[in-house]
């Protein structure tokens, strides 16, 4: 069984649709990712030159328009062009616009024969969070139908982040970033790559000389500098250096604005790191070969692959859920269900997790 697309490589392949004579009548965009399907937004309403869009494009909301008037606009021809070109964000809404019987409004529904039998000169691009249900006649149509391609784009996983910083810096600022700079960016911001396309920006504009970023750069620019990162104490905790990891800890929480804010970053931290190290050693449990556990993991980069492999040398499969449970237990703590400080939340996780 082919292994399921991330939402990257998802992208990547509606884009190359984009790019190319071959373009469906119909698409739907789903998922919780909003950042590809903003991109993506973006990249369809370019299909026609500017200078046509008055009169053949259109950006609609589903809570805006009844079924009826969407069809409509999608039936019309374009004027003194080839396409037009309908999209129509929060589109599951539009069954808001009419009901089962028969109204002048319409209903959702309506599009089932549309999805069937679109017409070929227009370009309609419908967008959800969420997706309809398998059982529906929308579900079932949109993702057996010929003409319409269908696409979830669900979050990236953690641990395909410092890819994805790698691929973007790479694809869009035709510059390099050393590995290690890319797991610092991602540990940084975390997975929303709104946020973090907007923090590789500030980074290469900071080294808009240089080919290449460093950690040193990612430093600089990202946040208040500080002597020590979750980096270093993931180090230390690997380790099992008490004596470091303990003195990191309580540095890291005198160098920060909000002690809250700092736990919920480092519980958010290792809780990746742990699921990256307990998914290794799960499949190393199974006799599966390493390069073989990189390929199901999906990560490409091998210099961070190896990394994630020498931190899970240092840990038993058994041990794993003794972690989670320390993992959880802060979680709670720094939630409310505790009296302790933020610093004696911070050293029980450190004690537990190297046990």
């Amino acid at each position: 069984m082919a292994r399921k697309q991330n939402s990257n490589q998802i992208y990547q392949s509606v884009l190359g649709e984009i790019n190319s004579v071959n373009l469906k009548q119909v698409y739907f965009l789903c998922g919780e990712e909003e950042f590809y399907l903003d991109q993506l937004l973006d990249q369809f309403s370019k299909v026609i030159s500017p200078e046509q869009k008055d009169f053949n494009y259109d950006l609609l909301y589903g809570q805006d328009i009844t079924p009826a008037k969407a069809l409509s606009i999608a039936r019309s021809f374009p004027m003194m062009a080839e396409k037009r070109i309908l999209i129509i964000r929060n589109f599951m809404q539009l069954k808001k616009g009419g009901e089962e019987d028969g109204s002048p409004s319409g209903h959702i529904n309506d599009f089932v024969e549309y999805f069937k039998n679109p017409n070929p000169t227009t370009l309609l691009v419908l967008f959800d969070e969420k997706k309809p249900a398998g059982n529906t006649k929308i579900g079932k149509t949109l993702k057996s139908c010929n003409h319409c391609g269908f696409f979830e784009f669900e979050r990236m996983a953690d641990y395909l982040i410092p890819d994805w910083v790698i691929d973007w810096v790479r694809s869009h600022h035709s510059k390099n970033i050393e590995p290690a700079a890319a797991q610092l960016l991602s540990q940084f911001v975390g997975n929303n790559l709104q946020l973090l396309s907007t923090e590789i920006d500030k980074v290469c504009t900071f080294v808009d000389t240089s080919d290449t970023i460093t950690e040193a750069d990612v430093k600089k620019i990202i946040g208040s500098y500080r002597e020590f990162t979750a980096i270093e104490l993931k180090e230390a905790i690997i380790d099992r250096n008490m004596e470091q990891a303990l003195y990191i800890s309580e540095q890291m929480l005198q160098h920060t604005k909000s002690d809250t804010g700092e736990l919920i970053r480092l519980v958010g931290f290792f809780t990746s790191v742990f699921t990256n190290v307990w998914q290794i050693l799960r499949l190393s449990e199974k006799g599966i070969a390493k390069n073989q556990i990189q390929n199901e993991l999906g990560i490409g980069s091998g210099w961070y692959f190896n990394k994630l492999w020498d931190d899970a040398s240092n840990f038993r499969y058994a041990e794993m859920p003794r972690i989670f449970e320390a993992l959880l237990d802060a979680d709670r703590s720094i939630k409310g269900f505790s009296t302790l400080d933020s610093t004696s939340i911070l050293f029980f996780l450190v004690k537990r997790i190297i046990g």
